[in-house]
């Protein structure tokens, strides 16, 4: 009798849990797990919207897979979770274009300085025919994929500790960039030294001297705190930084079919809305940094682009551009 009713008290506690759809598919845990790491910080729009790409991945798949964020550089530089991805672990994160052009050299016209008149021509581009098949060289070279491309952070502006107009007034200063061959070119060109340096080192090594300044979009200037180290934001806009959700192709084809349709449905719902917020949010961000006391200066980028155009030719772009363009016009 004693055993009959201790059944029935557990079944009526079991009873009483409620199901938190996205915590598990069973009370054992989900069926897949996917570590998506960033160097972002927690309020970056990128990362409020990868929770909601978490709960989302969660709901529509019933709990059988489970998305963990781990922001700040938590799971180690962008370059080390590639590596962690390539090699086939359950790991993702956000990558811009040069990152993955090692593999596949078009991407890199993604972010050709000046390439796009707006964020809203990349954003079409990249859901092209033409996109699609350099991510599918991508897996055969490289055993990475794309679930999306576009999670927008924003444009890349000039981060200093002095006013800064023309090229010729980053002549010696050290500015801090990607360390990948388009980004070190781009940089170089517009008059600056280039300096590679991994992003959560920026702040204190601007903060040391270090580097004297370096470029970043919005979100970044404002998540990194990067306003309490420079005393100038140049409003230069060279890069229109677009990022995608990469994760390993192994792993990902280790899912069901359906699985693998939904996450690649809610990488791009998400990363709709990280572009949306990125691109709203970008003028209050910079009244903000203008209330802590930096100087946001809009001004005629006519020079920059001037200065960046044998970059094209030196990185191999000239002729991409073209493709782009026309790939736009259909």
């Amino acid at each position: 009798m004693k055993f009959r009713t201790s059944l029935a008290l557990g079944a009526a506690l079991l009873a009483a849990i409620p199901f938190v759809a996205g915590s598990s598919a069973t009370a054992f845990g989900a069926d897949y797990t996917l570590k998506l790491g960033s160097v972002l910080a927690p309020t970056d729009p990128l990362q409020v919207a990868a929770e909601g790409f978490r709960k989302s991945v969660a709901e529509r798949t019933g709990g059988k897979v489970e998305v963990q964020l781990f922001p700040s550089s938590q799971l180690g530089d962008t370059q080390d979770m590639m590596d962690q991805a390539a090699a086939g672990a359950n790991v993702g994160t956000f990558v811009e274009a040069s990152r993955v052009s090692v593999f596949v050299p078009e991407f890199n016209v993604l972010i050709a300085p000046y390439a796009f008149e707006s964020v809203d021509e990349l954003a079409r581009f990249v859901e092209s025919d033409t996109f699609a098949g350099w991510n599918e060289q991508l897996k055969k070279k490289s055993g990475l994929t794309l679930l999306s491309f576009n999670w927008y952070q924003g444009a890349r502006h000039m981060l200093t500790k002095k006013p800064i107009s023309t090229p010729a007034d980053l002549k010696g200063v050290r500015v801090r960039t990607i360390g990948q061959p388009l980004w070190v070119e781009t940089i170089g060109a517009m008059g600056a030294v280039a300096t590679p340096l991994p992003w959560a080192e920026v702040y204190p090594s601007l903060q040391t001297g270090v580097i004297d300044g370096a470029e970043a979009q919005p979100a970044a200037i404002w998540g990194a705190k990067l306003y309490e180290v420079i005393s100038d934001v140049t409003l230069t806009g060279h890069i229109y930084l677009m990022s995608g959700l990469l994760v390993s192709d192994a792993w990902l084809q280790s899912l069901p079919a359906d699985l693998r349709q939904i996450l690649t449905e809610e990488a791009k719902r998400w990363g709709a809305s990280a572009l949306k917020a990125n691109d709203d949010g970008a003028a209050k961000i910079f009244a903000d940094v203008k209330a802590t006391g930096v100087r946001v200066s809009a001004v005629d980028v006519t020079p920059f682009r001037e200065a960046v155009k044998p970059v094209w030719e030196k990185m191999k772009l000239t002729q991409l551009v073209g493709t782009v363009r026309e790939t736009l016009k259909k």
